[in-house]
């Protein structure tokens, strides 16, 4: 009984699974057709990079390679930084070549060509005329001219003119020969042969009574080559065998102490200098009270180019010479004037001389357009000789003053 039962259930089982699968199959074929999908555009996408973790896909036209197998470009190592210098390990600077200045002895003369190139005017031009066979008025008043115009002076001039009449109607005859033997004697009488032209730099006693170095203080207006001066005097010095001290006393123009510096250093001389704006008497006190310490020979003030019209500024260089003087004489005070400001540096000199006690003059810039009648005006009007000329913007073009060698250079 139990068999039959058990073959009922199954056929029952599989009766419905028959029938489930039939009515299956009859929807499929009810259903309308799915319309064809739109083809999609090619697109080539680009290759996606590998992330981390991932492997790079190789293109399927390429086989695999290994890491040892590809070429890798080749990584500039990156250079080397230098490493940073401390400042405490930086090499010094070099200290300048030290100069030795050829001896001053007859340096004029070494530089008589580059005076008579500029002076052709006077001493040729007065040749020139008194050679003229008949010495009429005119002619002295052409050579009147021709002084006054060499910035000689009136009353030399005059002077000068009649002692050449009276000479040339004694003389009689005149040969060329006679006329600038002639020429060169009244010259030279004019410029004066038995003045001191000697710059005074030898020791003195202070007033403590101890022995202590020649100052000289450099005086004059900007423009003169003032700065100029005091350096090329002091390679002036070191070539006659002294050691110089400087004293930066210029504390109102700029870089005035920086260019002094630097002609000190040339020659080997120490440079004493102070703040911009400083006080001068102070850094010139300073500047004999250092030449005093190391015993030096010479100390050279170079003071401030003050117009000649500021009273006040004036009354300061007297300052700095009364404080300078605490230590002991002031053995020169030297007035430098641009020879080409002619007459007008008479003005100037006129002034200095009233505030301190000149003792000579410098001439600069004489090689240019100068006119080197201006040396017997100077030393007429002051009472002092001139003692030094500037014959160019070389270090060694400025020379101690000698007559005998200007006045050659001047009739050739």
């Amino acid at each position: 009984m139990e068999t039959v039962i058990l073959a009922v259930v199954i056929a029952v089982v599989a009766l419905g699974a028959i029938s489930g699968l039939v009515v299956s199959s009859r929807k499929k074929k009810q259903l309308p057709p799915s319309p064809p999908a739109a083809p999609k555009p090619s697109v080539t996408a680009p290759p996606a990079e590998p992330q981390v973790g991932e492997e790079a896909e190789t293109p399927r036209d390429e086989e695999r390679r290994t890491i040892e197998e590809v070429a890798l470009p080749a990584v500039e190592a990156p250079e080397a930084e230098a490493p940073a210098v401390e400042p405490e390990a930086a090499a010094p600077a070099a200290a300048p070549e030290i100069e030795v200045p050829a001896p001053t002895a007859g340096r004029l003369v070494r530089l008589r060509a580059r005076l008579s190139r500029s002076q052709n005017s006077l001493g040729k031009g007065l040749l020139t005329l008194l050679s003229r066979e008949h010495l009429d008025e005119e002619t002295w008043e052409e050579i009147e001219d021709t002084l006054l115009t060499a910035d000689v002076g009136v009353a030399p001039t005059q002077e000068l003119v009649d002692r050449l009449r009276e000479r040339v109607k004694v003389l009689g005859t005149r040969t060329p020969e006679g006329l600038r033997e002639l020429l060169r004697e009244e010259l030279l009488t004019l410029i004066g042969t038995d003045a001191d032209r000697t710059v005074h730099t030898g020791n003195g006693i202070g007033n403590g009574g101890d022995e202590i170095p020649g100052v000289v203080m450099v005086v004059g207006v900007n423009g003169t080559g003032k700065t100029t001066t005091t350096g090329k005097l002091a390679r002036v010095l070191v070539a006659d065998g002294k050691s110089v001290v400087l004293g930066a006393a210029d504390t109102f123009r700029a870089a005035a102490a920086d260019q002094l510096q630097t002609w000190g250093e040339r020659v080997g001389a120490r440079t004493v200098r102070g703040p911009e704006g400083g006080d001068p008497a102070s850094i010139a006190f300073d500047a004999v009270k250092e030449g005093i310490a190391e015993s030096a020979d010479v100390v050279l003030i170079d003071t401030a180019g003050r117009l000649h019209t500021k009273t006040g500024l004036m009354d300061e260089l007297g300052k700095v010479k009364r404080v300078v003087e605490k230590h002991g004489p002031v053995g020169e005070v030297l007035l430098v004037l641009d020879a080409t400001t002619g007459q007008n540096g008479l003005v100037q000199a006129r002034v200095f001389a009233e505030v301190v006690d000149i003792t000579g003059v410098v001439l600069t810039k004489l090689d240019g357009t100068a006119k080197g009648g201006i040396i017997v005006a100077v030393q007429r009007e002051l009472g002092v000789p001139v003692k030094l000329v500037g014959l160019g913007e070389g270090a060694d073009d400025l020379a101690p003053f000698e007559p005998e060698a200007f006045v050659d250079a001047l009739i050739g």
